[in-house]
C-alpha cells in the first residue's frame, strides 16, 4: 500500500500522487496523480519468452533471417512498455510542473477553482469515451456514491492541499516532502492492518524524515505557510491510501458487475468532487477572486489549464498502460526514478534559488525514495 508517487494529487496528487494496494505501488501521494492507487483492480501482462536462436550455426543465411525476424519480433513486443513508460513519465512531471506555472507563473489564487475545473476536464472525457462505448464505466448508483463519499472527502482535501503547497514551496521540495507520507502509511498500516517490516523499509524511511528535515532547514525559499499544507496534504494522501483499500471492497458489493475498475474510480472520484469542490469556492470566497481577476479573459491561459485536465486525466490512463505492460516492480522503480529529472526541471524551470546544502538533501531524499522502492519490492516479494 506504501509507494510515493505525487505521482502524486494532483501534484501530483493525481496521481496515486504513486503510493502499495493489494501488492500494487500506490502513487497518489504523488501530486502527479490522482487515482493511481485504484490500479490494484487491473491484472498484469508479463512479456512473452522468446525462442533461442543459434546464430552460430552452419547455415549462416538462414540464421541470419531467423535472428532479423526474431528482433522485429522483440521491438514488436517490447516498444509498447517503453512508450507506456515515457509517457507515464512525460505526463506525471508535466501535470506538477503546469500546476506549479499556473499557481507561481500566473499567480492564480484560486487552486480549488483550478482543481475543480480540471476534475470536470476528466468527467467531460471519460463521460465521452463511456457513452462511445470505447471503455466501461459503472453506472452512478446512489448505493454506490454513499459508499464511495466518505473516501472522495479525502481525495478532494488531498487535491486541495496539494494545490495550496505548490503554490508556495518549489516543486523539488514538494517531492522530498511527499516522502513523509510513506511514513505515516507505514505507521498506519502497522496499527491499522497489524503489517510488520523488514529493517531495510525502516531505514529507507528514517532517511525519508532525515532528508526532509534538512531539506526544510536549508530550503532558502522556505515558507512556513506552504510547509504546513503540505504535511496536511501528507497525512490526507495516507488517509487516502489507508481507507482506500475497505472502501474499494464495499463498494465492489454494490456494482452491478460486482468490481470497479480504473475508469470508474477516475469517474466516480472527479464526478463526487464537483458538487463539495464547488462548495469550497464560496467556503474560500474564492468567487469574489474569480470575479475580479483578468487572468480568466486570457485564451492562453484557458489554454494552459485545460491542458493540466487532460494531464490529471492521462497519469491514470498512462500509468495503467504503464502497469499492464511491465508489472509493479518496474511501475514502481520508475515512479521513484522520475522524481529525479522533475526536481532538477523545477529548480530550472522555476529558477528556484538553492544552496550546495538544500540541493544535497533533495537529492538525498530522492535517492531515500529509490532506496525505500527497492526495500518494499523485497518485504514484498518474502511476503
Amino acid at each position: 500500500m506504501i509507494e510515493d508517487v505525487s505521482k502524486g494529487s494532483q501534484s501530483g496528487e493525481r496521481s496515486f500522487k504513486s503510493h502499495q494496494l493489494n501488492g500494487l505501488p500506490d502513487q497518489v501521494s504523488s501530486p502527479v496523480r490522482r487515482e493511481v492507487v485504484s490500479r490494484s483492480a487491473l491484472g498484469m501482462n508479463t512479456p512473452n519468452n522468446y525462442d533461442e536462436i543459434d546464430v552460430e550455426s552452419g547455415k549462416c543465411e538462414e540464421g541470419r533471417e531467423k535472428t532479423v525476424r526474431s528482433s522485429k519480433r522483440v521491438l514488436r513486443i517490447q516498444n509498447p512498455a517503453l512508450l507506456a513508460g515515457l509517457a507515464y513519465c512525460f505526463s506525471s512531471c508535466s501535470m506538477i510542473l503546469v500546476n506549479k506555472y499556473v499557481l507561481s507563473s500566473y499567480n492564480f489564487n484560486a487552486g480549488i477553482s483550478l482543481m475543480l475545473y480540471q476534475n470536470f476536464v476528466s468527467v467531460i472525457i471519460v463521460g465521452t469515451l463511456s457513452f462511445l462505448g470505447i471503455i466501461t464505466t459503472e453506472p452512478l448508483t446512489w448505493r454506490l456514491v454513499k459508499a464511495w463519499l466518505p473516501v472522495n472527502v479525502i481525495f478532494v482535501g488531498m487535491l486541495i492541499t496539494s494545490m495550496f503547497s505548490l503554490k508556495y514551496i518549489n516543486v523539488a521540495m514538494v517531492t522530498v516532502l511527499k516522502n513523509v507520507t510513506n511514513v505515516m502509511t507505514a505507521v498506519g498500516e502497522m496499527y491499522l492492518f497489524n503489517k510488520h517490516h523488514d529493517n531495510r523499509v525502516w531505514a529507507a524511511l528514517f532517511l525519508m524524515i532525515i532528508s526532509a528535515i534538512s531539506g526544510g532547514i536549508t530550503d532558502l525559499s522556505f515558507h512556513a505557510t506552504g510547509y504546513m499544507w503540505q504535511f496536511i496534504n501528507c497525512f490526507l494522501t495516507a488517509s487516502y491510501s489507508l481507507t482506500l483499500r475497505r472502501v474499494m471492497d464495499t463498494a465492489k458489493q454494490v456494482t452491478k458487475s460486482g468490481d470497479l475498475n480504473e475508469f470508474s474510480m477516475v469517474l466516480l472520484n472527479n464526478t463526487l468532487s464537483l458538487p463539495l469542490g464547488t462548495l469550497l469556492i464560496f467556503v474560500f470566497n474564492e468567487v469574489d477572486y474569480l470575479s475580479r481577476t483578468p487572468l480568466l479573459r486570457l485564451p492562453t491561459f484557458w489554454l494552459v489549464i485545460t491542458l493540466s485536465g487532460f494531464l490529471g486525466l492521462a497519469i491514470s490512463f498512462t500509468s495503467m498502460w504503464f502497469l499492464h505492460q511491465t508489472g509493479a516492480t518496474t511501475y514502481s522503480l520508475v515512479g521513484s526514478l522520475n522524481k529525479i529529472p522533475l526536481s532538477v526541471a523545477g529548480i530550472l524551470l522555476f529558477h528556484v534559488p538553492t544552496s550546495l546544502e538544500n540541493s544535497a538533501s533533495i537529492f538525498f531524499g530522492l535517492l531515500a525514495g529509490v532506496f525505500f522502492a527497492r526495500a518494499k519490492i523485497r518485504d514484498r516479494t518474502r511476503s
